[in-house]
């Protein structure tokens, strides 16, 4: 068996998850289905933006050479309708935010920068040619990229493309995941428990998280700790790109999948890694599927998800930074470091002016999802003696 000096570090396990990454292969996808995928291609713009001339506040269309003055009032052309004539020395029009400034038109003249009657306007100062009109493809000309390859697709771009007239784009596929949770002690929710039994909740926790990586997730029934159950579990969940499984992979009698895995060709990357909670994580693969082994304990799975299953989720979907993503704070509270793995402890964020505190929990233990659930990030403590002090800079998950 190996000891802990024999335990790959995190970075090492991660960076060995990463070699084994390439991202799927691209796919067409309607613009409005594309919200988080990652973008194979660069996109060009499909038209001008904006296609014509338009005002950029509520107001009135002059020449700015008749300015100032007091002009009449011809014509109010409303967003989507364009005036029906050119607009002639000496007169205004009304015009609204988003309109076409017509013809003759120079500029623009806030509505609060005039003393208006129902058919004329007054202005007390001249207006500069040009003042408030968006020119013709001020934003993007027709052709030109509105964004480059490996951006994932935010709000902010899913609407840069709509504008620019794009209605479909190559992205990187969406990985299919299947997740599995394994023993004969699982109970479904909503039954009633027998002795020695808990119910069910890691394939939902690790579905929702894998959902929100951007996978597409296939739960399978769990199953118990019968070789014939786990075979024909795990066959059907190595059809995916990536199969998650919980429990089992510990060294028991009753833990299974590593030994069904092999059988079924699974090449074992790695089993065990220096980290608490979740040591016991095994990564493996066969032909292109990559295979996930996180423990029971529902603490150790969420710890491994986020450290190995997401970067992998997101290395196959096309982001250039698969993570983790960790960002930085400060330690509320004093923690005890542990000389041979580093921790990921859970804690709740706060602020403190422009720092991010964080508060660890109590109840640590890796069976607690209960109290896990007020933890809102993940800790990173890295092994060593002594404790980290109140008010160390840490590095932390968000959660």
């Amino acid at each position: 068996m190996a000891t802990m000096a024999d335990l790959l570090t995190l970075d090492e396990a991660l960076a060995q998850v990463l070699e084994r990454v390439d991202p799927l292969p691209a796919e067409t996808v309607a613009v409005e289905h594309a919200s988080g995928r990652v973008l194979a291609e660069e996109v060009r713009a499909g038209v001008d933006l904006p296609s014509f001339r338009s005002s950029a506040m509520d107001g009135f269309a002059v020449r700015a050479k008749d300015t100032p003055g007091t002009l009449p009032v011809s014509f109010r052309i409303a967003a989507g309708r364009p005036a029906e004539r050119a607009l002639r020395a000496g007169e205004a029009m009304g015009i609204s935010t988003g309109g076409v400034v017509p013809e003759g038109a120079d500029a623009v003249v806030p509505i609060e920068d005039v003393v208006a009657s129902a058919n004329a306007i007054t202005l007390a100062a001249s207006v500069e040619d040009g003042a408030n009109v968006r020119p013709v493809a001020g934003d993007v000309r027709a052709g030109e990229v509105v964004l480059t390859a490996g951006l994932a697709l935010s709000p902010a771009r899913l609407g840069a493309l709509a504008a620019a007239g794009v209605t479909s784009i190559r992205c990187f596929r969406r990985p299919r995941v299947a997740v599995l949770s394994t023993g004969s002690e699982l109970s479904r929710p909503g039954t009633s428990l027998e002795p020695g039994q808990i119910y069910e909740s890691n394939s939902l926790m690790l579905a929702s998280a894998l959902t929100g990586a951007g996978a597409g997730v296939e739960q399978l029934e769990p199953v118990a700790d019968d070789p014939a159950a786990h075979r024909a579990a795990l066959e059907r969940g190595l059809r995916a790109d990536v199969l998650v499984s919980s429990g089992g992979v510990s060294v028991g009698s009753h833990d299974l999948v590593r030994s069904v895995g092999a059988d079924l060709g699974v090449e074992e990357v790695f089993w065990r890694v220096a980290v608490k909670p979740g040591k016991p994580v095994a990564f493996g693969v066969r032909g292109r599927t990559l295979v996930f082994g996180l423990p029971g304990n529902p603490v150790s799975a969420l710890v491994g998800f986020e450290l190995f299953v997401r970067p992998a989720i997101r290395a196959l979907a096309g982001h250039a930074r698969p993570g983790p993503l960790f960002e930085q704070g400060l330690l509320a509270q004093p923690v005890r470091r542990i000389a041979t793995r580093d921790q990921l402890v859970r804690a709740r964020s706060g602020l403190d002016a422009t720092e991010t505190v964080l508060h660890p929990l109590r109840g640590q233990d890796s069976h607690m999802i209960v109290r896990a659930a007020a933890a809102d990030a993940l800790v990173l403590v890295p092994l060593g003696e002594g404790e980290l002090p109140r008010g160390a800079r840490v590095r932390y998950l968000r959660i």
